[in-house]
């Protein structure tokens, strides 16, 4: 392991876990916009998703170490990276996944909510409908700069472009998302 990527990494995780704290209000309760998912969205674009799951871990540690999250709170946010991070893993990074990966990220983490709420999925979706519009717009905003920082930072993008062509070829080894942290 690089110690470039041991301290991007950390940094990474502890931006990720500050905007995670902070939420912009919405109009009405419940529709509040977190800072944290379009910046997690470019996280999983730029360095893959091996090395954003390990930070978006790291940041969640944080968060509850700090009593900002709770066991709930991870629980979402792990299910918002597993999905989101995992689409854009497998159609690689372009507008359309960066448009759709928060969205399906944050749905999917409002169908998990559900159950351990004991209400129905539908009221958190709705209210959730204006942050994934927020996430879909900030992502394709975020991205470029992003991008622009980690070719500068590491010459090239860690993560690996399009998993689900090498799948249909027949191959998903990649040695450089093994190295990416």
């Amino acid at each position: 392991m690089k110690i470039k990527n041991l301290t991007c990494g950390a940094l990474l995780a502890a931006i990720l876990a500050i905007l995670g704290t902070f939420k912009l209000p919405g109009l009405l309760p419940g529709t509040e916009f977190q800072l944290s998912a379009p910046f997690a969205v470019c996280l999983a674009a730029c360095f893959g998703f091996k090395m954003y799951f390990k930070i978006g871990i790291l940041a969640s540690l944080i968060n509850f170490m700090l009593g900002t999250h709770t066991i709930i709170n991870i629980t979402v946010a792990m299910v918002f990276r597993i999905v989101a991070g995992g689409f854009i893993s497998l159609l690689g990074s372009n507008p359309f996944t960066l448009l759709l990966a928060g969205p399906l990220g944050t749905a999917s983490g409002r169908l998990a909510l559900a159950p351990m709420l004991g209400v129905s999925p539908l009221p958190l979706l709705a209210a959730a409908l204006p942050g994934m519009a927020y996430t879909a717009v900030g992502a394709l905003l975020l991205y470029p700069l992003m991008k622009r920082l980690t070719l500068l930072l590491y010459g090239e993008l860690p993560a690996p472009q399009n998993q689900l062509k090498k799948f249909m070829k027949g191959g998903l080894s990649n040695d450089r998302e093994s190295t990416a942290i």
